[in-house]
């Protein structure tokens, strides 16, 4: 259910009173080929907590034209949890075409201004190009400039548009208006759309103005040309340049329904692979509930279009359901009325189908055609490659978590756990690491940061591990085991560094004496709940300098105290300062009125667990002493 406050129920052209909140009346108001971006912020506030600016245009009043008209808007929001641990979702309408601060700013410019987004459509003019163009804002939003002025549709002007966003270099051109009058326009693209600047100029060199002058670049348009999307080409390139950042499958299934959907005003896909001879989905999007359950694991022998496609190697493209249920009389129909079955090929080896349908028929150009066949390959080939990196990072986790201990000693009068989250950015797997280690009058409470994240970083964070593992057990000083594991680190000329705290603690006297290398200060619970960030004296990281000392801080522990010692990760947000990631988790260690220490640490956890985009490991380990609560 939807609700919102009148700007925002306004912002969709409804009344409170007429609202009745469902998803359905929501979608009526949003543009056919938007729908995708309204349907994506549901699924990225469900898988990241968050929506980060997806637009999308509503309907606005009918111009004075009869046409109907879209205004862009744009969604920011993020889900909170209330009572009986219901999600919900609390968020932002902006309406995009009222950006006041740039808006005013472009409004004192003498040349016309305005934008374009990712397809082309205008989304902001200012007065100045309104005047130029002799088109107010209301003609123009959400519309391709091509479409809203006809002396525009020369194709000559649009290539122009589709050559500056694949080159994504600046590109200018003079057109002549119905009046005419001269106008430049230079163009300067994004990734995102681009921002265009229109002039008033004399006629270019040797040209005589006349009724009958054509526009430079072809002749002038005397019949209407139907406007297009963006061409194949300029799709191709840009799906390359979009999967190029995708790192795995789920990242590559995503960027692919992001950018096949509103590109081809598809309502719906289905992206399958191929597994020990049957078909498995792996993403889909537009479909009814549980309507692809009855196709998951078909054998490749099945009499379906997905799988002929595939085991063809021919794409296969249908304009009507007439058309499908001609082919496949017994085929199971969704509520769509065109479709395109494309194979998934890469290298020759066969990965799966992806499955495009429309909810009204559709012809299918040779252009089109083109464009999702090469599309298909470009897409098997990300899928193969993130496949492979999948499989990859799945045995440098499976290292990971080899070289961390499955299990921490049972000691006297100390009750000790620890957790490792890896990071969600790379490979997954980083250098961050924690030990409790066995010594002859207690234990030695040990946590560590390798920087990198790599299997190079891993295999140093294994070695450093074992070595002060060694040195520990064999009953050396606090110092000197950070001592010479800093000695090790530089030796290995491995050009990584890290940090490391080592506190060696005594069971029977709750005497503590604690080493810093670089390390963040690690936290100490007091047994009336007080707790403090112990500022340790430090040294510098480990393998920096070789000959480097570490200054040792003695102090003593009361029965039912708690150390509680991390790496960056867990207090560390992009753009945030680490002493207030610090002091939160100071906090959250201090409210805490649980009696088990295992459960505190997932407490302590419980943010960074359910953070989607982990830029770094976490690793934490807790310590308490004769804890009898």
């Amino acid at each position: 259910m939807w609700s919102g406050d009148d700007d925002a129920l306004s912002l969709l052209g409804v009344t409170r009173t007429e609202f009745g909140g469902t998803m359905a009346e929501v979608e009526h108001r949003v543009s056919p080929d938007d729908l995708y971006e309204l349907r994506a912020s549901r699924r990225d506030a469900a898988e990241t907590g968050q929506v980060r600016s997806r637009h999308f245009r509503v309907l606005d009043e009918p111009g004075t034209d009869g046409h109907i008209r879209y205004r862009p808007v744009e969604l920011w929001g993020h889900v909170v949890r209330t009572e009986g641990a219901t999600r919900l979702l609390v968020g932002a309408l902006v309406d995009a075409a009222v950006g006041i601060v740039a808006a005013e700013a472009a409004e004192r410019l003498p040349d016309g201004v305005f934008s374009l987004d990712q397809d082309g459509r205008v989304v902001y003019a200012n007065r100045r190009c309104q005047q130029l163009l002799d088109c107010d804002l209301e003609r123009m939003l959400g519309h391709y400039p091509w479409d809203a002025l006809a002396w525009l549709r020369d194709p000559a002007y649009e290539d122009r548009y589709r050559a500056a966003m694949l080159s994504q270099e600046p590109v200018s051109y003079l057109v002549r208006t119905p009046g005419g009058a001269w106008l430049g326009f230079v163009l300067y693209p994004g990734v995102h759309g681009l921002t265009g600047r229109v002039f008033r100029t004399g006629a270019p060199a040797g040209t005589e103005q006349g009724p009958g002058q054509t526009p430079a670049g072809g002749a002038a348009s005397a019949e209407p040309v139907a406007p297009a999307r963006a061409g194949a080409l300029y799709h191709v390139v840009q799906m390359a340049s979009v999967l190029t950042e995708a790192v795995t499958v789920r990242d590559v299934c995503r960027a692919v329904a992001e950018q096949l959907l509103p590109a081809f005003g598809a309502r719906e896909i289905a992206l399958y692979t191929v597994r020990d001879n049957r078909m498995y989905l792996l993403w889909e999007s537009g479909y009814p509930e549980h309507f692809l359950d009855s196709f998951e694991g078909v054998p490749l022998n099945a009499n379906l279009p997905g799988v002929h496609a595939l085991t063809t190697r021919l794409p296969l493209f249908f304009e009507s359901p007439e058309a499908l249920v001609n082919a496949y009389p017994n085929l199971l129909l969704d509520p769509m009325n065109a479709w395109a079955f494309l194979p998934l090929i890469a290298s020759g080896h066969p990965v799966g189908s992806c499955i495009l349908g429309w909810t009204e028929p559709h012809r299918f150009t040779s252009e089109e055609r083109t464009a999702l066949t090469a599309l298909g390959g470009l897409t098997a080939q990300a899928m193969e490659r993130a496949r492979l990196y999948d499989a990859e990072s799945a045995v440098a986790r499976g290292l990971q978590e080899g070289l961390l201990p499955h299990r921490l000693p049972a000691l006297d009068r100390m009750v000790t756990t620890g957790r490792y989250l890896p990071g969600t950015q790379g490979m997954q797997i980083g250098g961050d690491w924690y030990d409790v280690i066995r010594t002859e009058n207690g234990a030695a409470l040990v946590i560590g940061d390798v920087e990198g994240h790599s299997v190079g970083a891993a295999a140093v964070m294994g070695q450093l591990r074992s070595a002060v593992h060694a040195f520990a057990a064999s009953g050396r000083p606090p110092q000197e085991v950070i001592t010479h594991t800093n000695r090790l680190l530089a030796e290995l000329e491995t050009e990584l560094f890290a940090t490391c705290c080592y506190i060696d603690l005594e069971a029977a006297t709750g005497r503590a004496r604690a080493v810093r290398a670089g390390h963040p200060p690690p936290l100490l619970r007091h047994p009336d709940g007080h707790t403090e960030s112990l500022d340790l004296p430090g040294g510098v990281l480990l393998g920096v300098q070789p000959d480097a000392v570490y200054p040792v801080t003695t102090l003593t522990l009361a029965p039912g105290s708690l150390l509680a010692l991390y790496t960056d990760g867990l207090v560390e947000t992009p753009g945030g300062d680490i002493g207030t990631g610090i002091e939160v988790v100071r906090r959250t260690l201090a409210r805490s009125r649980t009696d088990s220490v295992e459960e505190l640490a997932d407490q302590l956890v419980g943010t960074a667990r359910r953070t989607e985009d982990r830029p770094d490991d976490v690793a934490l380990l807790l310590a308490a002493y004769d804890w009898r609560r």
